[in-house]
């Protein structure tokens, strides 16, 4: 795919994974359009980055992506739809009854999935207009293998991952022009990751294997330790279970099961 001239709208793009691939999209030639819910961090963004065009917009709330579309219409359109943003929630004991679980879920669930769903549809038909255009679905490496830890959260990234893999049919049925890439990082160095102590990469990193996925048409993008994840559970799923959630993981649910318990 040819980034070079693309308008590309990213959401969550104020920070982390997102900030990154503004700056790295715009260094390539790309038009880049941010979206987030704290206009301090796009007002910063925007210092950072000039050429950046910002827009406050919750993906979870149907009124403000409706007046996304608007505004993106406004300014000619996008070619490139990347849905970047995603939340999780703190770890969670499931076996310890607490509304918090229900909470925790609704609440990922709404942005790292139906607020993918939403954006898709209130942008198909502008994308479709396009010579060439895409969508960019981040799922995660917990689609493949859950985290005990981040239970609802592997859920909502798992939900995410099957329906990116249906929406990529659906459109090659009916002749659509339009690309689906699914991307799935390994643990990204953010600040959502900032008091986890396993193996992390960068965010530059990150975006550059997302950047060259693209460039080759690649529509299953997995980076660093994703590729490593998806070849082990397909043969040892057992052990690939261990190595995402190891020992010490048992630790936290036990002490968080605690806490919830008061």
């Amino acid at each position: 795919m040819e980034l070079k001239g693309k308008t590309i709208l990213i959401t969550g793009g104020a920070s982390g994974i997102g900030l990154e691939a503004a700056k790295q999209f715009s260094e390539i030639g790309a038009k880049v359009i941010i979206t987030g819910r704290n206009q301090q961090r796009l007002d910063l963004a925007k210092r950072q980055y000039p050429n950046l065009t910002v827009i406050k917009s919750d993906v979870s709330v149907a009124e403000d992506a409706q007046e996304l579309f608007d505004k993106v219409s406004q300014l000619g359109g996008i070619d490139i739809l990347y849905n970047n943003a995603g939340v999780g929630s703190p770890p969670i004991n499931l076996s310890v009854p607490n509304e918090k679980h229900l909470e925790n879920a609704a609440y990922e669930m709404e942005i790292n999935y139906l607020g993918v769903i939403r954006l898709n549809n209130i942008f198909l038909n502008m994308l479709q207009s396009r010579k060439e255009a895409a969508i960019i679905n981040t799922t995660s490496i917990l689609s493949y293998v859950p985290s005990l830890v981040e239970a609802t959260y592997s859920a909502s990234k798992t939900a995410l991952a099957f329906y990116t893999k249906s929406l990529r049919e659906h459109l090659r049925i009916s002749n659509s022009k339009v690309k689906i890439f699914e991307l799935l990082p390994p643990v990204v160095d953010t600040e959502m990751t900032a008091a986890r102590t396993d193996k992390k990469i960068t965010t530059e990193e990150l975006v550059k294997g997302l950047i060259n996925g693209l460039k080759k048409d690649q529509f299953t993008i997995r980076i660093g330790d994703a590729k490593l994840v998806y070849y082990l559970n397909r043969f040892f799923p057992k052990l690939t279970f261990g190595l995402v959630n190891p020992k010490n993981q048992e630790q936290i649910l036990k002490q968080n099961s605690k806490h919830e318990s008061i």
